[in-house]
């Protein structure tokens, strides 16, 4: 008996504490999110974001950020659409890229982040794929020519610390994306793919991460699947 009491005790305590810190655990988790967003242009932004303070990045992402989700085939989807299909609020920072990469692929939706701040323009896409233990995922900002690559921001679920996890901590391996293209003279998609050997594309490659092989082709997968998806929207929106 004072084994059920406690047990029934303890699991009343862990629900309330549940309930009752989710709504701070959801706003962490939003700011956290937009901050990694806007990582992928810090470089251009004159700005260290980790200076920043929580309302201020709050008042950056609204000022500067408009948020679009697109089908597969590069459609806008109003906030009404994006409701319905169970994200709450119906905004592309809603988008749950891990759900997503769950569905076929004909019936997911992809969020995107179009950043403009006076002369400066760039489009935020966000991707999803697999390192050596878990998920990764990145968000890839484009220059407003739509191909070149103006700086990237990646994270990991799993990775290990000082190999796989450089794809975060090193900001020598993010530097090395800054002016690749995804298109070649052509015309032809690309993307961008790390070497193990050492880039020697100056377009297209960029150098590995040592002894993390599988992390940084997981890297180079997750770029060239995920934004080919977007391509029917890059095409939708170029002059």
């Amino acid at each position: 008996m004072f084994v059920f009491i406690m047990t029934a005790i303890v699991a009343l305590v862990l629900a309330f504490l549940f309930n009752g810190l989710k709504p701070m655990h959801d706003a962490n988790e939003a700011i956290y999110n937009k901050r990694a967003i806007l990582s992928a242009i810090e470089n251009k932004l004159g700005k260290n974001l980790a200076d920043l303070q929580d309302p201020e990045i709050e008042e950056l992402f609204s000022k500067t950020i408009t948020q679009k989700v697109i089908d597969m085939e590069g459609n806008f989807l109003d906030e009404a659409a994006v409701d319905g299909l169970g994200y709450k609020g119906g905004l592309a920072e809603h988008i749950d890229m891990k759900k997503e990469k769950k569905k076929p692929e004909a019936d997911r939706v992809r969020p995107v982040f179009e950043y403009s701040d006076g002369d400066q323009k760039f489009y935020i896409l966000s991707v999803r794929g697999n390192g050596l233990w878990d998920e990764i995922w990145g968000n890839i900002a484009l220059e407003k020519d739509l191909n070149t690559i103006a700086g990237v921001s990646f994270d990991h679920q799993a990775e290990t610390p000082g190999l796989g996890a450089e794809i975060k901590d090193n900001p020598v391996f993010k530097e090395n994306f800054v002016g690749k293209k995804l298109y070649d003279a052509n015309g032809e998609y690309k993307s961008v793919k790390t070497m193990k050997a050492g880039a020697k594309d100056p377009y297209h490659e960029v150098d590995g991460i040592s002894g993390a092989t599988i992390t940084a082709d997981g890297v180079s997968e997750m770029l060239i699947r995920g934004l080919k998806y977007y391509e029917p929207y890059l095409n939708s929106i170029k002059g």
